[in-house]
């Protein structure tokens, strides 16, 4: 997975020692208020634990302290009834309204052809289909009845025809965002397939940490029922993509390389390939920083 800063330098410092590490962690604890984690620990859970802590501080940005500020900061205002949207004022967002296939469409569609070169395409994959009745990740069912192309070939198909209209000199990146969940089963099903055809220099696979459960509203952080001397984690939500493109590198390295749009979106959204172009085409016409996608709806409207 991407690195955070305190990885870089710890690496380039050496080891710190255990005993140093575990004072470390056991003084964010402290500050952070969590001191009921080591409650009945003896010396061993207590260095899980300790060891577990310096893991989860590593893996969020700006580190475990600022994770418990944020959630206590959220919570608070939650209890006070804070409308976060005070003072605003709702619009009508600027942007187009487009039928598939009409003039205009065609347009837009024909300008985001010229700007899928300098597009990188991020799949959000964390799930499971469990929802859905499939034993497996998303990204294994089947997108279409016809071919049977799973979600996960049916969106490399589309990149490498978008890489081949350009004429196929300029690999188009394609990232997959994983989970502890997801992860092993979506890297055996690109290895095992040989990438649908993309290089594997091409694609990058993102993997998602866990973040620590709550165990009430003044954020202590909740003990795993199974191992008391272990936090209870949870997935952190699709807006980690975010982050990990940035703390990756991923995100700088894409721009050096002239990339100008991320195209984000979610596992078993096949028709998004039907819009994208469209979508690209608009953003760029319109000079857009960024752009969302929806669809007309009524209400009471069955999605």
């Amino acid at each position: 997975g991407p690195l955070a800063a305190r990885d870089v330098q710890a690496q380039v410092m050496g080891k710190e020692p255990e005993a140093d590490a575990d004072a470390l962690a056991l003084a964010l604890l402290q500050r952070a208020n969590q001191e009921h984690l080591l409650e009945g620990l003896d010396d061993e859970q207590k260095g899980r634990l300790l060891a577990q802590v310096r893991h989860l501080d590593a893996a969020y940005s700006g580190g475990l302290e600022a994770y418990v500020a944020n959630a206590r900061k959220l919570l608070l205002a939650s209890k006070t009834g804070e409308n976060p949207l005070e003072g605003l004022t709702p619009s009508v967002p600027i942007g187009e309204r487009l039928v598939y296939g009409d003039e205009d469409f065609i347009k837009f569609e024909e300008r985001g052809l010229r700007e899928a070169r300098q597009a990188v395409f991020v799949v959000v994959a964390g799930g499971l289909g469990e929802r859905l009745g499939f034993p497996g990740i998303k990204l294994r069912i089947a997108a279409t009845s016809v071919t049977g192309w799973s979600f996960l070939e049916y969106y490399c198909r589309g990149v490498l025809a978008l890489q081949r209209s350009e004429g196929g000199a300029t690999p188009i990146p394609f990232v997959v965002m994983t989970s502890d969940d997801t992860h092993e089963a979506t890297v055996s099903l690109l290895e095992e397939s040989k990438f649908f055809g993309l290089a594997r220099e091409q694609v990058h696979i993102l993997k998602q940490e866990k973040v620590p459960s709550l165990s009430d509203s003044e954020a202590r952080l909740a003990r795993d029922p199974s191992d008391p001397a272990q936090i209870l984690t949870k997935p952190h939500g699709h807006g980690d993509v975010h982050a990990l493109l940035h703390t990756s590198g991923l995100a700088r390295c894409f721009a050096d390389e002239g990339k100008r749009w991320i195209v984000l979106f979610q596992d078993t959204n096949g028709l998004f390939l039907k819009t994208i172009l469209a979508t690209i085409g608009v953003s760029a016409e319109l000079g857009f920083a960024m752009n969302s996608v929806s669809v007309p709806r009524r209400a009471k409207d069955a999605m």
